[in-house]
């Protein structure tokens, strides 16, 4: 684990909360007039490793392949959150945002700035110039403007002579809103490789093969920028790191905690007066385990810059560079207007995936998602009975575990968790997952809604740290046993509905939904709930009864909560309405007053509402 992480965490033990900066942090490693190199990112969206640096056959990247020739390519690189925003939370503060309280797309909750201050504060400080072209989308609050000397369209060739610069540069083209459009008729799809739990229909290798355009077009950008750091006489003085800002984009990969949704690229090069600081030779590749949470303490170690404790990763290059690091951690919370929850841990081989709602399909329906042509045709083929076992997964419930050797089966499809020759496997993977959850103080295991609500006036960041409001340990056991899918926990999560604290009594009404009628014999703590002081609690309860036969008293309380003031209420409960089909239609009138409101509950209410209404 993380040895600044342990010495935090036994800080916080000690003394309550903790201030990152008390020790006064300044720029040691490289002396005063020393010179300092330049750090340049090339961050491209929404693309896995489908380039021809990385053997894919479908790839055509001339630029990014030749930057492989001149750098180091990382084959373990990973995002943290198989999404942008959660993402680059992670990056811009050093620490998972599942630590934050940031997780969920959008949510822009409140971090401490003068606890959590972005990194590139560190370098302002050290007297870099920091610019920002133009990717600000950190999912918290307040943006930390003075962090910046310019953003927007601005770049480094603002600042003062002779002062180092760290710039970012974004590329947007290979977006996933890429292939909101229609086929691209002129484009050969024939030899398009298609991944095992993908249907072969024109739509899927038609974007496919779109993606593969667009792609190159992506790489040609990178190209043009490696060219003007080279007509601008600074390509000496700086180290570039390309990346991805997580992967994608066919349906399956963003969003999702495989390796197709949190694998991407990356390569560094130094330039030449810096080659000193490069690990190992140009053209070279590693397969040392990197990942978001890295890049600012690794950073901030190549520009002689003290790393500060509370950062929860390690840097992987300069001169205060980590011993590897055994595992790395990814994480999933509601995305856009849908709810759900992952975790994950992977080392060079094996994946490990926590579902904590297996009571849901992978696949839900979300808006964006489904405005890809290859999405809407996986799903019609689905219906129609026309997938195989891996290409049906997808729209079906999840098992409470998922174990899978990436090196045998790169696109992971073949679930190992119930193979008993992988079984210390999964104990081992397991346990990392837990002891990383408690060491961070993950935020997911109480309900968005209460979490928002019980942190006003403070931060979810303080929250978490407090073990008389939020005692981790004891939440993570209930959602363990809960989410198991293991009837002999009935007697555990019975107690679990009376429990004092209000995150155990939802999990116990999550443990009643996952049972189904197994956990009939619960019915009577159930409606009880229903009159729980907490909404997420009432919501939960009714959703295990519904899916139990009973609807009367359960579908009146959902229709009052879609139409709650508290945004993150309403749109739980439009939810659990969306999960339960048919037997939602009498919510009907109430879904489509939801519907008329703004942001994500118009878009998870407008998809049931036109849903239940075509189905007349």
């Amino acid at each position: 684990m993380n040895r600044r992480l342990l010495a935090v965490i036994a800080w916080t033990s000690l003394f309550g909360t903790f201030f990152p900066w008390i020790s006064g942090l300044q720029s040691e490693a490289i002396g005063a007039d020393a010179k300092r190199p330049n750090i340049v990112w090339l961050v491209s969206e929404d693309n896995s490793p489908f380039l021809g640096c990385y053997g894919y056959p479908d790839a055509h990247t001339p630029h990014l392949d030749k930057l492989a020739t001149e750098g180091i390519r990382y084959t373990n690189a990973f995002a943290n959150a198989p999404v942008c925003a959660p993402a680059r939370c992670t990056i811009i503060t050093g620490m998972y945002a599942t630590s934050l309280g940031t997780q969920n797309m959008r949510s822009r909750n409140f971090v401490p700035p003068e606890q959590i201050p972005f990194f590139t504060q560190y370098l302002r400080d050290a007297g870099y110039y920091c610019s920002n072209n133009s990717k600000t989308d950190y999912n918290l609050s307040p943006f930390q403007e003075q962090a910046w000397n310019q953003m927007s369209r601005g770049d480094h060739r603002q600042r003062k002579e002779g002062q180092p610069f760290f710039a970012v540069y974004n590329f947007g083209s290979s977006h996933e809103s890429s292939l909101h459009k229609p086929l691209d008729k002129s484009l050969t799809t024939a030899k398009v490789t298609l991944p095992p739990y993908h249907p072969d229909t024109p739509e899927t290798r038609g974007n496919w093969a779109m993606y593969h355009k667009i792609l190159t077009g992506m790489d040609a950008q990178v190209g043009e920028m490696l060219a003007r750091l080279e007509s601008e006489g600074v390509a000496d003085d700086t180290i570039v790191i390309y990346y991805a800002d997580h992967g994608g984009i066919l349906p399956r990969s963003k969003r999702f905690l495989y390796d197709s949704g949190v694998h991407v690229p990356m390569i560094v090069r130094f330039g030449k007066n810096f080659a000193h600081l490069a690990p190992q030779q140009a053209g070279s590749a590693t397969d040392r385990l990197v990942s978001f949470v890295d890049l600012a303490p690794t950073v901030l170690s190549l520009a002689g810059i003290e790393v500060p404790e509370h950062l929860q990763g390690e840097a992987f290059l300069g001169k205060q560079t980590a011993p590897p690091r055994e595992y790395v951690y990814c994480f999933r919370g509601r995305m856009d207007e849908r709810y759900d929850m992952y975790r994950a841990v992977r080392d060079q081989q094996f994946k490990y995936v926590r579902n904590y709602h297996p009571e849901v399909i992978y696949g839900l329906h979300l808006n964006y998602l489904w405005k890809m042509p290859a999405t809407v045709a996986w799903e019609a083929a689905y219906k129609a009975g026309k997938c195989n076992a891996a290409q049906s997964i997808f729209w079906e419930t999840k098992p409470a575990e998922e174990l899978y050797d990436t090196q045998a089966d790169p696109w992971e499809v073949n679930n190992l968790a119930a193979d008993p020759q992988y079984a210390d496997t999964l104990k081992r993977m397991r346990k990392a997952n837990q002891e990383h959850l408690l060491a961070i103080h993950d935020s997911g295991f109480w309900p968005e809604a209460e979490m928002v609500s019980q942190a006003k006036g403070s931060s979810i960041y303080a929250l978490v740290r407090d073990p008389k409001r939020y005692p981790l340990e004891q939440l993570m056991a209930a959602a363990e046993a809960a989410t198991s899918r293991d009837p002999q926990q009935l007697p555990a999560i019975e107690q679990m509905l009376s429990a004092d604290h209000p995150a155990i009594r939802y999990w116990g009404a999550i443990g009643c939904r996952v049972l189904g009628d197994e956990a009939k014999s619960l019915q009577p703590e159930l409606r009880k709930l229903l009159e729980d002081p907490s909404p997420s609690v009432q919501i939960a309860a009714a959703d295990a009864l519904v899916h139990q036969g009973e609807t009367e008293q359960p579908l009146a309380l959902l229709e009052q909560r879609v139409l709650d003031s508290q945004e993150y209420v309403a749109l739980y409960a439009a939810n659990v309405l969306e999960n339960m089909g048919e037997a939602a239609r009498p919510a009907l009138p109430a879904l489509q007053k939801a519907s008329k409101r703004d942001g994500y509950l118009a878009r998870a209410t407008e998809y049931t509402v036109e849903k239940l209404s075509s189905s007349k």
